[in-house]
């Protein structure tokens, strides 16, 4: 039978190894060599995944057939030597020697080739070998003898030696890609098929995650390992945190070990597929919850239930305990919130915690906030320290302690350190928002009066609701002052916008109000200057503003003496019931060089009242919708007869309870009414 020859070159990816298999099928079909193709296939395969897997360059597949076998050669580009497999001349009782980490495949090379050997050349590298019919069945063409090979050459055989169909089934068993753990099945079916190959009595895959469980048996075969034999045992080449071994109950032979090795690297390649996919999942697990975490301490404003909240985000997810301790103005620690996965434990946590001396948790504490690193703890509490620092400050310490069973892995020593600087930086906004509301409550009391005065025959009363921002100063305002004439002046106003500017216009108008009064001034020439007082301030900030000298005009009747300055009018509130609007609009203070503000006279018969009031009032919203001057009105005539603080409590209830929103502006009430008998 003549020679037949072909030729196939082309880059060879994993996934194309089908191209070279039908390359070889096509020739031994043609040569008549059908008995060949079992080995000729498995070999093929091999040679064409170590090239692909470490040359990574175009391949050179070349098959000639002939009437008593074939030889392939499998040629790459790269530089280097040959990942070779070192097996040394043997009698029958003699182990292969160890499999180089990239020479699996040269393995089955040793084992089913006729010979086989290296060629180099200029341009690369290459592995051919050899198969012979030689009037032999395919397997005793493959388990022959032995017949020494030369330089560059190899052969291996052996009486024993498993099938070829055997070992391509081996190397061929992959997991169930659509199984929801495949592992085991996976881990069971490969130590099955090694330890018949070997003739193993038992075997056992062992898998330690890392995740606090301990090592837990993976794949059993056959039966236990009886005491005294010698056990063929392999490790996982697995990365950390995951560790195992595969152990077989097998007799000494020629192939135990390198197929036990083989089995081993085919199953550990898919454990570190599992061990990647399962870090891909707890990393993004834990970018939800420290995205989760993050929300939670930023909706908190409060510095207590902040540091309370850190403990219970981190206890029982990233440890057994937790404890918070914040440094004081002395440098001291004080604790400020813990917690524990079993509750009847923290009374013993925080005696450990408050325990003094050079090796105690609070020595470590110490250490850790001085330092500014991450501190280990030792017993009884194991675990670590964790500084908090937030815009170089340091805060304190986040202590926690590890679970029982579980010590922190670099990523969840990560998660930590993360969490603790969101931590810090939640606890600093908070106190700089606690000190941005005491300075701004303190301001806000500045600008009111600290009680309304007690007069004869007259009721005053006032309700005052700032914006749902209490970190924020507004411009709302009221007063009561005397006049030199022996009658009593009420204010209200409103002054543009929020904040220290607003506030600083807010104290200019009440001061200037006050001077000019105390000098004797008639209230319209105390509009006209305050108004040009505000001009020649500029800034864009303007004023409405209510002034109501009262005073008594005999028969128990109180005269009142209204100016309105931009405000809104007020609601008189009749005794005798009813409920109407009073006064005459005048220009707001600030925004033009000249002003009107009419006098409205206005006699208020006893158990009338006057209702003034701030647009925080008539604004409030509800959707859509605004609470409105008409609805005050309506809800204040009810009230006809009710004392000053009556009504003033009830219109705030009304104003407050008409929507659920925190108010967006200050609300201010102010009720003068006539309390003659």
């Amino acid at each position: 039978m003549g020679e037949v020859s072909e030729r196939g070159r082309g880059l060879l990816l994993v996934d194309h190894f089908a191209a070279a298999r039908a390359l070889v099928r096509s020739v031994l079909t043609e040569a008549d060599l059908d008995d060949l193709l079992n080995e000729a296939l498995l070999l093929t395969t091999e040679l064409s995944t170590n090239a692909v897997e470490h040359a990574r360059t175009e391949l050179d597949i070349e098959v000639v057939a002939d009437r008593v076998g074939l030889t392939v050669t499998v040629t790459d580009f790269a530089a280097g030597p040959v990942d070779d497999l070192a097996v040394g001349i043997r009698n029958d009782s003699e182990e292969i020697g160890e499999v180089s980490e990239r020479g699996r495949g040269l393995l089955l090379v040793d084992h089913f080739a006729s010979r086989w050997g290296t060629t180099y050349l200029p341009t690369g590298k290459g592995v051919w070998f050899r198969l012979d019919r030689s009037g032999r069945t395919p397997v005793e063409a493959a388990v022959g003898e032995h017949v020494p090979a030369g330089a560059g050459e190899g052969t291996a055989t052996a009486s024993s030696a498993p099938s070829a169909a055997a070992m391509s089934e081996l190397t061929q068993t992959a997991p169930d890609p659509y199984a929801e753990d495949p592992l085991p099945d996976f881990a069971a079916d490969l130590l099955t098929r090694v330890a018949e190959m070997v003739g193993a009595a038992g075997g056992v895959v062992r898998l330690d995650r890392g995740d606090g469980q301990g090592t837990q048996v993976l794949a059993r075969y056959g039966r236990q390992p009886r005491p005294g034999n010698q056990l063929l045992q392999v490790p996982l080449a697995v990365h950390r945190p995951y560790a195992g071994e595969l152990e077989l109950d097998a007799a000494p032979s020629a192939y135990a070990r390198p197929l036990a090795v083989l089995a081993a690297e085919r199953l550990s390649l898919h454990l570190e597929n599992d061990r990647l996919r399962r870090a891909d999942i707890r990393r993004q697990a834990w970018l939800t919850f420290l995205a989760e975490a993050s929300e939670l301490l930023a909706q908190s404003l409060d510095v207590e239930l902040t540091m309370a909240l850190i403990p219970q985000l981190v206890v029982p997810r990233l440890g057994q305990w937790c404890a918070v301790h914040t440094t004081d103005e002395w440098g001291r620690l004080r604790l400020a919130a813990s917690s524990h996965a079993d509750e009847s434990v923290l009374p013993q946590l925080h005696k450990v915690l408050q325990e003094t001396g050079p090796d105690s948790i609070q020595a470590r504490l110490r250490e850790a906030s001085r330092s500014a690193t991450q501190v280990p703890l030792g017993p009884p509490m194991e675990g670590f320290a964790v500084p908090l620092i937030a815009r170089g400050q340091r805060l304190g310490t986040l202590a926690v302690g590890r679970h029982v069973r579980h010590r922190h892995d670099p990523d969840e020593v990560a998660v930590l350190e993360d969490v603790a600087r969101r931590a810090a930086l939640a606890i600093e906004n908070a106190r700089i928002h606690a000190e941005r509301r005491r300075v701004a409550q303190t301001l806000q009391q500045s600008l009111l009066p600290p009680g309304l005065p007690v007069v004869e025959g007259i009721g005053f009363a006032a309700e005052y609701v700032p914006t749902g921002d209490d970190a924020e100063v507004g411009g709302d305002f009221y007063d009561v002052v005397p006049l030199p004439d022996g009658r009593w002046l009420v204010v209200i106003g409103d002054v543009s916008g929020k904040g220290i500017q607003a506030a600083a216009v807010t104290g200019l108008v009440r001061d200037v109000i006050r001077v000019l009064i105390g000098d004797g001034k008639p209230l319209p020439e105390v509009l006209s200057r305050l108004n040009e007082t505000l001009v020649e301030r500029g800034g864009g900030r303007y004023c409405t503003l209510a002034l109501a000298a009262v005073g008594p005009a005999g028969r128990r009747q109180l005269d009142v003496s209204l100016h309105l300055a931009g405000h809104d009018r007020p609601v008189l509130l009749r005794g005798a019931g009813g409920a109407s609007f009073v006064g005459i609009g005048g220009t707001a203070l600030g925004l033009l060089d000249s002003i009107t503000s009419p006098t409205a006279e206005i006699p208020l018969a006893p158990g009338d009242s006057l209702v003034f009031y701030t647009d925080g009032v008539t604004e409030r919203r509800r959707g859509r919708e605004l609470f409105g001057v008409d609805r005050l009105r309506d809800a204040a005539a009810p009230l006809a007869g009710y004392s000053a603080d009556v009504v003033a409590a009830r219109l705030r209830a009304t104003a407050i309870n008409f929507s659920v929103e925190t108010p967006r502006d200050d609300i201010a009430i102010l009720v003068l009414r006539n309390d003659a008998l």
